[in-house]
């Protein structure tokens, strides 16, 4: 447990017949980025609010199993509140007052004296980038504005972790872009963060792990690169312009594709570095030498439709690839 800033075990939550969660495990390094990702619905929300302790889980599956921050949820949660903090895909800031007010309102609510509470507020108004606009009314801050307010306002109290549910929905490109950075300067201080989010690029940037959460349970959980070699369909491309060179290729790999119009192959391939390096080595030996070779991989696209999606088939190597030109 001490070096998991959150740790729960077979987490289950349902309304009447509906299954939210259903044995939902989470185990978050201190320090680190952990994203929950799926489509709507899947229950990212709901596994927010158990852990930050606005709802109970259902008894008896998991309660007792339930560790944030070192303490157990079940039996200290005013611990587990007094380490956290969370911010909510809708803003909890206050439009009707000042930015300067809503950090002073937070400061009163974490019993922070007039004096501390007012360096405080300061310190985070200028750390995101507010103290111009501290003294104007809330309402009328851009949308990443006030997102960056509403971080500020979750930091007054100095939580050690913080639930990001979905942070930047509705934020242009620039604010969201703008908001990942606060992320991994929050991280690089020692915060951990968990985060959810529908954005696949989001969460190919900043997390450490991912959980694709589905239907209440998760389908399957790694790092970014891990969950990309679950799919199917990486390749590596191969154009000649010397049609005798492809002729003694095709021959060499005997596996690949052919596009005899274009002078490609398609060799499959995981795209790892020692499947490419095996690839190269067979090739010089064969003393045969591409004019172009592309290396193909699945991105979380992929992996997010093939584990989500079970109404449309996955088409391997053709939907949302990347591709790193080798050469």
């Amino acid at each position: 447990m001490t070096d998991l800033a959150i740790a729960a075990n077979g987490l289950r939550k349902s309304y009447g017949d509906k299954v939210v969660l259903d044995g939902v495990d989470l185990a978050v390094p201190e320090g680190t980025i952990f994203s929950l990702l799926g489509p709507n619905g899947a229950g990212k929300t709901t596994v927010v609010k158990i852990l930050s302790s606005l709802i109970t889980p259902d008894p008896g599956t998991g309660t007792g199993d339930i560790h944030v921050g070192g303490h157990n949820l079940a039996t200290h949660p005013q611990a587990v509140r007094a380490t956290i903090g969370v911010t909510g895909q809708f803003s909890a800031v206050d439009g009707l007052i000042t930015g300067e007010e809503n950090m002073l309102l937070m400061a009163d609510l974490h019993h922070l004296s007039k004096t501390e509470g007012r360096r405080t507020a300061a310190e985070l108004l200028e750390r995101f980038d507010l103290t111009d606009a501290a003294k104007k009314p809330a309402s009328t801050y851009s949308g990443g504005m006030k997102r960056r307010l509403d971080i500020a306002m979750t930091l007054v109290g100095n939580p050690t972790i913080i639930f990001l549910d979905e942070p930047t929905t509705g934020l242009d490109p620039r604010s969201r872009h703008t908001m990942w950075q606060i992320i991994r300067e929050l991280v690089t201080a020692g915060t951990t963060v968990l985060l959810t989010t529908q954005y696949l690029e989001e969460a190919d940037q900043l997390a450490d792990r991912i959980a694709v959460l589905n239907n209440g349970r998760i389908a399957a959980e790694g790092t970014a690169e891990e969950l990309k070699r679950l799919i199917p369909g990486g390749h590596v491309r191969l154009r000649f312009t010397d049609p005798d060179t492809y002729r003694r290729a095709t021959l060499a790999l005997p596996d690949a594709a052919r596009d005899d119009d274009a002078l490609t192959l398609r060799n499959p391939g995981d795209g790892s570095q020692r499947h490419l390096r095996a690839l190269l080595d067979h090739l010089d030996t064969a003393h045969i030498e591409a004019d172009e070779l592309t290396v193909h991989t699945p991105d979380l696209d992929d992996v997010f439709f093939a584990l989500t999606d079970t109404t449309t088939p996955t088409v391997p190597g053709q939907a949302g690839h990347h591709e790193e030109n080798a050469r």
